[in-house]
């Protein structure tokens, strides 16, 4: 182990996780209303940190392709679900699109930086291939949320501009030419203003992470020069692929909006629960 690492034990951690009262109390001495679900969060965090330091234990361990793989796909998933699940509005096919969109993102530029770029040999070393991978799909799953939620409310909110153009002519991308421009822009919002302020106000984790394991200052730095480009060029990916199939399903070829084929995540789950009562 380096002679720099200072390793943190149990009782360290449970100190740390007493500094959540600091917003437990705020919550409850300001009446916010976000006790229960700081504290669902917690413990989900908690526990999928440690599931995930177990199981990549195991990977490291196996030095094998599939289960990395197979790791990565599931990550990839997880992401695509999550990133749907906060928008309120929804369309049928709205699941696999992003999934698809979060997965060709994610694998396509953290395997030309694992290949092309760190040179990692082989390619599907975990030690390596599963931390980008995560970096990025976090970063992915913020981009998309934000780009396809504010994508479906503005077909709603903008439902009379949008069809006033098509009235008058338009085709369907120049009547939604507009939204779009404004939810990929919505989308890497994020991302560009992370990098803006990245090393003057923040340091990011990876970066710091390396340090506290004892690199040199000079090459965890250009460990996360490589890791935002990977995070922006893959948020423009995943965010453009998912505003483009949200367009493609809300503007049928005659160039007409179809509001009807939105629906709203709460109507979705009363509908399937009258469904089982019935």
């Amino acid at each position: 182990m380096n002679a720099g690492y200072l390793d943190i034990g149990n009782w360290q951690l449970a100190f740390a996780a007493g500094l959540i009262l600091v917003n437990l109390a705020l919550s409850m001495a300001l009446r916010l209303g976000i006790t229960r679900g700081l504290l669902v969060a917690s413990v989900r965090m908690v526990v999928q940190l440690l599931l995930v330091g177990l199981v990549l234990d195991y990977v490291f361990a196996l030095a094998r392709p599939l289960p990395v793989i197979a790791i990565a796909l599931v990550m990839a998933s997880f992401a695509g679900f999550t990133a749907v699940r906060r928008s309120t509005r929804r369309y049928a096919g709205i699941y696999l699109d992003n999934v698809l969109c979060v997965l060709g993102a994610s694998y396509v530029v953290t395997g030309a930086a694992l290949v092309g770029i760190i040179d990692v040999t082989p390619w599907y070393r975990a030690q390596y291939a599963i931390p980008l991978l995560g970096m990025v799909l976090g970063n992915i799953l913020n981009g998309v949320s934000l780009a396809l939620n504010h994508f479906l409310d503005g077909t709603v909110r903008e439902r009379a501009l949008i069809e006033g153009r098509l009235a008058l002519g338009a085709t369907r991308w120049e009547a939604a030419h507009p939204l779009i421009v404004a939810s990929l822009n919505t989308g890497m919002i994020p991302t560009i203003n992370s990098m803006m302020v990245m090393g003057i106000v923040s340091l990011p984790g990876m970066m710091t992470g390396q340090m506290l394991a004892g690199a040199a200052p000079a090459a965890a730095v250009r460990y996360q020069i490589v890791i935002m480009f990977m995070i922006a060029a893959a948020t423009a990916l995943g965010t453009l692929g998912s505003v483009l199939l949200a367009y493609r399903a809300l503007f049928n070829r005659a160039h007409q909006l179809r509001l009807d084929r939105l629906h709203t995540g709460a109507a979705r789950t009363r509908h399937w629960w009258s469904r089982l009562r019935a």
